[in-house]
């Protein structure tokens, strides 16, 4: 079982001065947590609703550049973790090399590993270069360069090099190889490695005859246009690694209900969830939705995607077919599993003040406060005894309905008027709704009004936990996180599992 930081260190202190965004008293972090939060909650270069998206960059340049040297040994665990863990590739890119930065420059060994654990993608390597070269120049310390060959020979491949190897790119495959010389792992390795070469010089050498995919790519687009719109054997499609985006436009024609249904049976689990809107639009055939919807509802292809719950909120209110609606909900239910079922009774206060309409996502489909109220009421529904309660000026407890699914509880939280777009004033909601709960559970974006009160928590006996996600990742907190009082970053499919953990005295761990 994962093990997770639960408890902040005691030097956590209110500093004179310090306030939310909303003027609250605020709490400073320790810089190990300060960059905890922000790195996985921190969408790179995008503004959050109180904080540029500059200032906010460079807030966590600095906070990686000082804890990559003060703790190492953490920092090589946290840079994975957020990776591979929390599933953020711009952080963790950023995170990397940022890192290996300072280490190099105070003789800290070690960063060769992290920035080769934080390029998971194939595209990775070269958006990692691209970084560097925009932002530190063509030096590269040793341990950026050989980080980024080891990724590359363990993810470039043909089928790969056609799907991110795209002349849109500033640093293309034959870029990075050039700039890092990766050792091919073998032969083949090393044919795909001369002929990224050669395609990014425009050098016009025979294909290498290893390279079959790129071979059997290179006949398809071989073929007349008036050739490409008949529908194509899928096992076709396969051989030459076609993905939808490339078949859309090697047709050079809408994509039909034909053509999408000779792709279909290649496509990647995300891709299926991110087209559903498009199969309706195209007429996909009701046999062939059928399949889909039983690989989107599949447990095994759940766990393997590593898909968070807001992707199915975000597809279940982008598709307009009803199709689908039973296979997301039985997904977004699989991708809770790591939700506790909690006992005694719990108090959740999602905020829906205007802050929380910020965007969570990065194409904007879903807002803080749609992941706050996704995760709130799965939390609610597999708690023993819930009170859930949307709060910003106003507060209202929201009821819940034994059996409902978790979609059509935030279909009726949202229709309902739960959504309110004012101040933060989350103190009085607390004081409002705290009953004796056992523990209680606040989704935020932290920045909370002033109300009289130096902790917003103050009405909860300190022998209660409360627990505060930060969906924002600002510097200043609305309550000290020592004690009881817990703060965490982000969302994830596993991060309720901090819950149990907590209460069963695990201390001082993180979840890497």
């Amino acid at each position: 079982m994962a093990k997770f930081n639960v408890k902040l260190r005691q030097d956590r202190h209110e500093t004179d001065g310090i306030v939310t965004a909303e003027g609250a008293p605020g709490f400073t972090r320790e810089p190990r947590t300060e960059l905890f939060l922000l790195g996985v909650s921190n969408m790179v270069g995008e503004d959050a609703f109180y904080e540029g998206a500059a200032g906010r960059d460079a807030r966590f340049r600095e906070l990686v550049a000082a804890v990559a040297v003060a703790d190492p040994e953490w920092f090589a665990r946290f840079v994975p973790w957020l990776r591979i863990g929390a599933m953020l590739r711009s952080a963790a890119v950023v995170a990397a090399l940022e890192g290996a930065r300072a280490q190099v420059a105070a003789g800290v060994p070690g960063s060769r590993a992290i920035v080769d654990a934080a390029l998971q993608r194939a595209d990775e390597p070269g958006e990692a270069l691209a970084y560097w070269l925009g932002r530190h120049g063509r030096a590269l310390p040793k341990p950026v360069k050989r980080g980024i060959a080891d990724a590359v020979v363990r993810l470039y491949s043909e089928r790969n090099l056609l799907k991110y190897d795209s002349e849109g790119s500033a640093v293309r495959f034959g870029d990075v190889i050039d700039l890092t010389h990766p050792t091919a792992r073998d032969e083949r390795q090393g044919d795909l490695f001369r002929h990224a070469l050669d395609r990014r010089h425009k050098r016009d050498n025979p294909l290498p005859v290893s390279l079959r995919m790129l071979a059997a790519r290179a006949e398809l687009m071989a073929l007349p246009v008036e050739q490409r719109r008949e529908p194509v054997d899928p096992a076709v499609l396969g051989a030459a690694g076609m993905t939808w985006e490339a078949l859309a436009g090697w047709r050079q024609a809408a994509m039909d209900a034909p053509a999408w249904e000779a792709i279909i049976p290649t496509m990647g689990y995300l891709a299926l969830l991110r087209n559903l809107r498009n199969f309706d639009q195209a007429g996909v055939d009701d046999a062939v939705a059928e399949t889909i919807g039983a690989r989107l509802s599949d447990p095994g292809e759940v766990a393997r995607s590593r898909v968070l719950p807001m992707r199915f909120l975000s597809a279940y209110n982008a598709a307009p077919s009803l199709r689908w609606a039973y296979p997301l909900e039985k997904a977004l239910q699989q991708a809770l599993v790591n939700v506790p079922a909690l006992d005694a009774r719990t108090l959740i206060l999602i905020d829906t003040s205007g802050s929380m309409h910020s965007a969570f996502s990065k194409d904007g489909t879903l807002r803080c406060w749609d992941a706050a109220t996704v995760f709130g009421l799965a939390l609610a529904a597999r708690a023993h005894d819930a009170t859930v309660v949307s709060f910003s000026n106003a507060s209202r407890v929201f009821p819940t309905v034994a059996g409902e699914s978790v979609l059509a509880a935030v279909r009726r939280f949202k229709e309902g008027g739960f959504f309110y777009g004012g101040g933060t004033e989350t103190e009085k909601a607390v004081r409002a709704h705290y009953d004796r709960h056992d523990r209680v559970v606040i989704l935020t974006d932290e920045q909370a009004h002033w109300h009289g009160s130096a902790d917003v928590t103050a009405a909860v006996p300190a022998q209660v936990p409360v627990y505060t996600w930060n969906l924002a990742g600002y510097r200043i907190g609305h309550t000290p996180t020592v004690g009881n009082r817990h703060t965490f970053g982000g969302l994830s499919d596993a991060a309720f599992a901090m819950i149990p953990l907590i209460e069963a005295g695990s201390r001082d761990q993180w979840p890497f």
